[in-house]
């Protein structure tokens, strides 16, 4: 038998400092493993675009036009969305007849995201000079100059008045902590048996519910100092259909079903204690339209331009449906890409290796429902100041 594991539980205070999406080219990086966000952010750029038509152009400025990725992981995804932004409003000034201004770009996410494998997928910037139509043209170079920017979306990250476009996908979701009363042994919210939300006590999701609206709330008022007067926000976050905030949809059956199961398998081999599995949450909250809403209206600085629940579809990209293993091993590979950075701090590099080996053969004896059952839904807001 394994020794049980002694590893430190990661308090809260941790949790900004390590959450990110497993770094690196591995077979469970993100850079390798976010192919369904892919598809499902291109299925979302007409709205994209429409909030980027939102945005008043301004003739001869002197400054760059700043477009900002807040969570923007480690993968390819985020410099396509960022192209394909800046592409568009050089497109518009094109129509327009004016002369387009330079373009920056910046690529934020928390300290220990990879911004390293980031940057190294970074196209190399066009020469300087070059016309409107080479830089649109120009698929292997970039249009614009590009930095990083460590730090919590759910504070200030820019000078006042600086930014043009926010663009947030896939991001919101994630909580600046697990509510304190949820892993708090005396307190009704206590996540007991538990490592996600889903299918737990309505206290228990009503302290996650209250907590990603504080973080909202954290994060509009950074963007509205931030953002400047004719500018525009894109924002896409988990969602949930039902009004039931422990039912939590997608999220629940990635994260509350055989992830679920494979921690209490290690609990009944006796390779972890109950109490180490029950100091283990998931900081996700897939959220109803009415609880995203309820924040912006509370906030007032921004006007609702586009609010709906968009089917982003299966997180699970697979080439052969039919093979049951190739199902598993994805399932297991998209739990790992978003929770491994947690799960190996809190059990261990070899309990986690362990743990995604009971996730995958789960999975694998479960494909076909897998397949028929796990969809995503997701918030989609476009905002603008309020007039």
């Amino acid at each position: 038998m394994a020794p049980m594991a002694d590893n430190v539980v990661v308090s809260n205070m941790e949790l900004e400092r390590m959450l990110s999406m497993k770094g690196g080219k591995g077979e469970a990086s993100y850079a390798n493993n976010s192919q369904a966000q892919a598809i499902h952010a291109r299925s979302m750029l007409h709205l994209l675009r429409e909030t980027l038509d939102r945005v008043e152009l301004v003739e001869g400025r002197e400054v760059p036009f700043v477009v900002v990725d807040l969570g923007c992981s480690c993968g390819s995804n985020t410099i396509n969305v960022v192209d394909v932004m800046i592409k568009h409003v050089m497109k518009r000034y094109e129509a327009l007849g004016l002369q387009p201004p330079e373009f920056s770009a910046f690529f934020s996410d928390l300290p220990s995201n990879d911004f390293n494998t980031l940057f190294q997928l970074l196209p190399p910037l066009a020469n300087h000079g070059v016309s409107m139509e080479e830089c649109l043209a120009a698929n292997n170079h970039r249009s614009y100059f590009a930095a990083g920017v460590p730090g919590s979306f759910y504070r200030r990250l820019f000078p006042a008045r600086s930014v043009d476009v926010f663009h947030s996908a896939f991001s919101l979701h994630w909580l600046s902590q697990v509510p304190e009363s949820v892993v708090e042994k005396r307190s009704s919210a206590y996540n007991k048996g538990r490592v996600f939300i889903h299918g737990a006590d309505e206290s228990t999701a009503n302290a996650y519910k209250k907590q990603f609206q504080t973080d909202l709330a954290g994060f509009l008022m950074a963007r509205s100092v931030e953002m400047k007067r004719e500018g525009s926000m894109f924002l896409v976050c988990l969602a949930r259909t039902s009004v039931d905030p422990t039912d939590q949809g997608g999220a629940g059956l990635l994260f509350g079903t055989h992830f679920q199961d494979a921690w209490d398998d290690l609990v009944q081999e006796g390779l972890i204690s109950q109490e180490k599995r029950d100091s283990f949450n998931i900081p996700v909250y897939a959220a109803s339209l009415q609880d995203f809403k309820e924040v912006v209206e509370a906030n007032g600085s921004f006007t609702i331009d586009k609010l709906e629940v968009f089917k982003g579809g299966s997180p699970l990209v697979v080439n052969q449906p039919d093979d049951a293993s190739e199902v598993g091993r994805a399932l297991a590979n998209s739990c790992r890409t978003v929770s491994g950075v947690l799960v190996d701090a809190h059990i261990g590099d070899k309990l986690s290796e362990e743990l995604f080996l009971r996730v995958e053969r789960r999975a694998t004896s479960h494909a076909k429902e897998l397949l028929e059952q796990l969809q995503f839904f997701h918030i989609v807001a476009s905002l603008s100041f309020a007039q």
